[in-house]
């Protein structure tokens, strides 16, 4: 493998993509792979795209901006509205410029929709009326977010084992797709894959159970050294945002509102986030999809070299 382009126009384009739990190395081996085949990362988390947050969502630091160019990192204001579907529509039209100058482009991130939107496509949804999100909201005042991922788990006990229960716009929507459909939103999601028109390597890194969560607790403390608090005052008085409905922020939120003290917080972080892992892989396992290939930590690199050489 090198990372001439000299056979850019004797094989489709590839998209290597680089997905699974937080904490598990997915930024190293993007630029690790990027770098080798002179390639662009494509960033496919949901919260690292919003400005003014790179502690807390452990972004690509500038050094590795520098070393390779990324899409998709630090573009929207955290009050910008945005979507897996505007996501898939601004990849799709990003790939073509990138495949003009490389046959590989690599996105990485565990934003797991905006993974799929790419890879597999959108699914065709009901058009949610006035009345529907009337009912939704009216839910979410009456019972609270609790409430909410509650009924979430009577309509679609499938989907609500798979959302971050902390994204509470994602719940709200599957809740609004469940009513307005009278079936559960889960069973609307694609079956189907989309036809793309470049070859797809779906990768995860691979590692026991107990490394990660240990990774996990060590990135806590790092992000706390790094500054995270004062990144998390700072975003305070935005605490509403849904974009900042988001573990590492919510719980110093808490913190500051007095309802817990920082150490309990700080060790609220790392439990939350190690929920969410739990949930990523979860999803990465479900049926429906297209396939993901989990690669070794200590090989990551090379096994994905070797799938790349087939």
């Amino acid at each position: 493998m090198t990372s001439n382009n000299e056979n850019i126009t004797a094989r489709r384009p590839t998209l290597i993509v680089v997905t699974g739990a937080t904490a598990s190395g997915k930024t190293a081996l993007a630029l690790q792979l990027a770098s080798h085949l002179g390639c662009d990362i494509i960033s496919a988390d949901s919260r690292q795209i919003y400005r003014g947050m790179p502690i807390g969502t452990a972004a690509p630091t500038a050094d590795e901006l520098a070393r390779v160019r990324h899409h998709f990192i630090a573009a929207l204001d955290p009050a910008d509205y945005y979507s897996a579907a505007m996501y898939e529509a601004d990849v799709m039209a990003l790939l073509p410029r990138l495949w003009q100058q490389s046959p590989y482009a690599v996105l990485c991130g565990g934003s797991m929709m905006y993974v799929d939107a790419v890879t597999d496509g959108i699914d065709e949804l009901p058009t949610i009326t006035p009345a529907t999100r009337e009912r939704v909201n009216t839910l979410l005042a009456e019972h609270g977010p609790d409430g909410l991922l509650a009924y979430l788990e009577m309509l679609d006990p499938v989907y609500a084992s798979q959302v971050d229960p902390a994204n509470l716009r994602r719940v709200a929507h599957a809740v609004e797709i469940s009513l307005q459909a009278g079936c559960p939103y889960s069973d609307l999601r694609r079956s189907n894959r989309a036809r793309r028109p470049f070859d797809i390597i779906k990768v995860a890194i691979e590692m026991e159970r107990s490394e990660l969560f240990d990774r996990i607790n060590r990135r806590v403390d790092v992000m706390m050294e790094a500054g995270l608090l004062d990144e998390a005052r700072t975003l305070y008085p935005r605490r509403r945002l849904n974009a900042l409905n988001t573990v590492g922020y919510k719980e110093l939120f808490a913190y500051f509102d007095g309802e817990m003290d920082l150490t309990t917080a700080i060790a609220r972080i790392g439990k939350n986030t190690r929920v969410y892992a739990k949930k990523q892989l979860t999803w990465l396992a479900r049926p429906g999809v297209r396939p993901t290939t989990f690669v070794p930590a200590a090989t990551a690199f090379r096994s994905v070299l070797s799938l790349l050489s087939r």
